[in-house]
């Protein structure tokens, strides 16, 4: 006769049944009051597209068969890109964002008990998925001034014998690139695979890593489309590697994971090549001046960046400063969850009129503290 209770009688028991290494991760959620009007907290670019590509677009949905599945790859998009880069097509996969395809380098690379470098402080997505396919995960500490320590991270890439190193130059959160030399040192010493994420390769004047390809065949360029090209709501990103292996790594992604509207609308940016490059150099500008103000505010401590951001700190309670900005209409992002960044804010660089409301917030709030 069948036991007529349940042997999961509550929902903690069916909760229990997910993996201890999802249960024990945080879920990733960047919080943001709803009545700030200066967003500056994502690293996102300040321009949307113009109104006539907009127009361009609406016309061109109305032609998507939107009952018909999409390629498993957007080849138009692909080949594009491929063209873009100087690269092979073959060896590019285009994602529902670069975060898409970090989750597929995991699925792809990492088993239980997977020697994985990762350099610290870098985008916490790699280092969560890194831990939820269980892999056994050596952090580098950072040099003095922030930067990557090149010779820690071939040192324990060698140590380790690691499956996989990731790099993210300019790195996420510091806003610092790492030089092409101390790429290929990392590279030529890993027997393992080395991802190079260039989310902010447009703002980077060390230029990119694809060359390395030719010689390497362990590297892997990860790129997105949500920063220079100002896309991060329509998510999409890329990876680039030798032909061979991006056939390999196609095995572990979902299918159909890239619409055919969102491949639409990459490629009608792409056909504006002067545009992209006119905002890409607009944002250089008002990051670099961005960070010249900074510099002279009395009591501020900021980092050099070849990204789209920077990150600061003052003698101010980071949480309490990033309420007083908040209150002002401004949002930046507290990297004081970094053990490496304790106080550090991080703002990015959106339009003049931005940038001077998040300067004069800032300036307010600290003359405020001043005075208090």
């Amino acid at each position: 006769m069948m036991n007529s209770t349940p042997a999961l009688s509550s929902i903690d028991d069916v909760i229990s049944l997910i993996r201890p290494s999802v249960r024990n991760e945080h879920a990733y959620v960047v919080g943001a009051p709803s009545h700030c009007e200066v967003k500056l907290n994502q690293n996102e670019s300040p321009f949307d597209l113009p109104a006539d590509l907009k127009e361009e677009l609406a016309e061109a949905f109305t032609k998507i068969e939107a009952n018909r599945y999409p390629d498993e790859q957007p080849t138009k998009l692909r080949n594009a890109l491929a063209e873009r880069d100087g690269v092979d097509p073959e060896g590019i996969i285009v994602g529902n964002g670069s975060n898409e395809l970090t989750y597929t380098f995991g699925t792809a690379f990492i088993d239980p008990g997977t020697p994985v470098v990762m350099p610290r402080p870098m985008f916490s997505l790699y280092e969560k998925v890194a831990r939820i396919c269980g892999a056994d995960l050596t952090p580098v500490a950072p040099s003095e001034d922030l930067s990557f320590d090149a010779g820690a991270i071939e040192k324990a890439v060698v140590e380790t014998d690691a499956v996989m190193t990731v790099l993210t130059t300019p790195n996420n959160p510091t806003g610092l690139a790492m030089p092409m030399e101390e790429i290929e040192q990392i590279v030529s010493a890993a027997n393992g695979v080395v991802v190079v994420d260039e989310a902010y390769v447009e703002f980077n004047p060390v230029g990119s890593a694809t060359h390395l390809l030719e010689k390497y065949p362990n590297v892997v360029i990860l790129r997105t489309l949500s920063k220079g090209m100002g896309l991060a709501g329509v998510r999409l990103g890329y990876m680039i590697a030798r032909p061979e292996l991006a056939h390999e790594v196609m095995k572990s992604r979902l299918p159909f994971m890239v619409d055919r509207f969102s491949e639409q609308i990459a490629l009608s940016l792409l056909d504006r090549e002067d545009l992209l490059a006119e905002r890409v150099g607009l944002m250089k500008q008002a990051t670099q001046k961005l960070i010249a103000a900074l510099e002279e505010m009395p009591g501020v401590d900021v980092v050099p960046s070849d990204a789209n951001f920077c990150i600061f700190r003052t003698d101010r309670d980071a949480d309490a400063l990033q309420a007083d900005l908040a209150d002002a209409g401004v949002l930046v992002r507290n990297m004081s969850g970094y053990p490496e960044l304790p106080g550090y804010l991080r703002v990015s660089a959106g339009t003049e009129a931005e940038n001077k409301a998040f300067l004069t917030a800032l300036e307010r709030s600290l003359r405020g503290a001043d005075t208090a």
